[in-house]
């Protein structure tokens, strides 16, 4: 195409994402300040949720027939409340690779998430949890690459960029961290999240990644798992506060995200800006490729914005996520640094240890307290699969009903 005949469709194309752009933050809440910048109606729980609703509309829009497929092979893999016994509860890690049907339940449970999950990128370390008492489906944990640049993480080890460059392969993200209905009843969450530092997860990581080459520069890494960050997508978190499994404190805050990102551009938006890339010629209009992380798709957004004469600041959406970080080495920070060359793993517990600890911190106290556990069904699974993410647990077993549950209508 000729840039004479490239301008005509450029320029429609453009003025239509400015428009949609628009009203869509309107839409779903976002107002302007006087500065120019985008906030959200507030900080609560529940607005963030629905903030992510569209995002998460169009992805249960998007595997509507994967769901299709997946439900009634998968489905007796979820619980019934009455399947699960408190005390017996028994987790165990299975790691997956894809193509597999563990990685269409992993694919399909995280689903079932309020605010739509990463599929994470790079390296990954997927793992089912099972409740070994009854071959039920407890919880997931994703790990993938840390993005290079977070500043509360690299203020607090305070390494140079050097030394992160050749160590930060010694890291991990915790991109999906939680149990599924109805564990999440019993507060198994608070268990799951200490489970990514255990043994088992260290020799994990060390078995799959500890003599990989890099791709970039094929030096052979000899990498161990140093720590793991995660972070809240509500905010402010209190599920990672308080765990002190063997009276060591799991989790640490360590700040705040200064709330950029790209959630509050749908995916039909997207596909414009990426459309409108290709006419430029431009290299971002193109997948993802291995180099340039999770940025890319920020990068081709604020580029068009650019581009655009539209203010790149309503990236800026205000939410700022909570970052925790979870050391599993001891001298963790030191190692990162450079100042010492051996790590220390001492007093790391196995899954087994954590569960122990768990199901008499947390589990049974909450079976004792509330019952509402033994009112869920698996079919509930499908009801918040076909819905905009609301896990109340009454809502969710008198609403199923209305599913056609048998030809799994979504």
């Amino acid at each position: 195409m000729s840039k004479k005949t490239q301008i005509i469709p450029l320029v429609f194309l453009g003025a239509r994402i400015k428009r949609s752009l628009r009203y869509h933050l309107k839409k779903i809440g976002f107002t302007r300040t006087p500065t120019g910048l985008i906030q959200p109606p507030n900080d609560s729980k529940e607005t963030i949720r629905s903030l992510h609703n569209a995002q998460r509309n169009a992805l249960l829009k998007r595997e509507k027939d994967f769901v299709r497929r997946s439900w009634p092979k998968l489905k007796d893999y979820f619980a019934n409340g009455t399947d699960i016994v408190p005390d017996k509860i028994d987790p165990d890690l299975e790691l997956i690779e894809g193509g597999t049907w563990q990685s269409d339940l992993f694919r399909l449970a995280s689903r079932i998430w309020s605010v739509p999950v990463s599929q994470g990128y790079g390296r990954r370390l997927r793992f089912l949890v099972w409740d070994r008492s009854n071959r039920k489906l407890l919880g997931l944990v994703g790990l993938g690459d840390p993005v290079f640049n977070l500043k509360v993480r690299d203020d607090l080890i305070g390494w140079t960029v050097q030394q992160r460059k050749n160590r930060l392969v010694n890291l991990m993200d915790a991109y999906v961290l939680g149990a599924v209905p109805p564990y999440n009843l019993l507060l198994c969450g608070k268990m799951i999240a200490c489970l990514i530092r255990t043994r088992e997860v260290r020799d994990y990581f060390g078995q799959k990644y500890g003599r990989t080459k890099g791709i970039i520069s094929g030096k052979c890494k000899h990498a161990r798992l140093v720590a793991i960050t995660t972070s809240s997508a509500l905010g402010r978190s209190s599920l990672y506060n308080r765990l002190t499994p063997n009276g060591e404190k799991y989790f640490t805050s360590i700040g705040y995200t200064a709330g950029w990102g790209h959630f509050h551009v749908p995916e039909s938006l997207f596909k414009a800006i990426r459309e409108y890339l290709e006419l430029k010629g431009h290299r971002y209009s193109g997948n993802n490729r291995f180099g340039e992380g999770p940025n890319w798709r920020l990068r081709a957004i604020r580029h068009t914005l650019d581009s655009l004469n539209l203010n790149p600041n309503l990236l800026r959406h205000g939410i700022a996520r909570e970052v925790f970080l979870s050391e599993l080495a001891s001298n963790g920070r030191r190692y990162l640094t450079g100042k010492v060359k051996r790590l220390q793993y001492r007093g790391l517990l196995s899954v087994a240890e954590v569960a122990k600890y768990s199901i008499v911190r947390w589990i049974v106290p909450r079976s004792l307290k509330k019952s509402e556990y033994l009112n869920w069904t698996r079919e509930n699974v499908l009801y918040l699969l076909a819905t905009n993410g609301n896990h109340n647990i009454i809502s969710a077993t008198t609403k199923r009903k209305e599913l056609e549950i048998g030809s799994c209508k979504l």
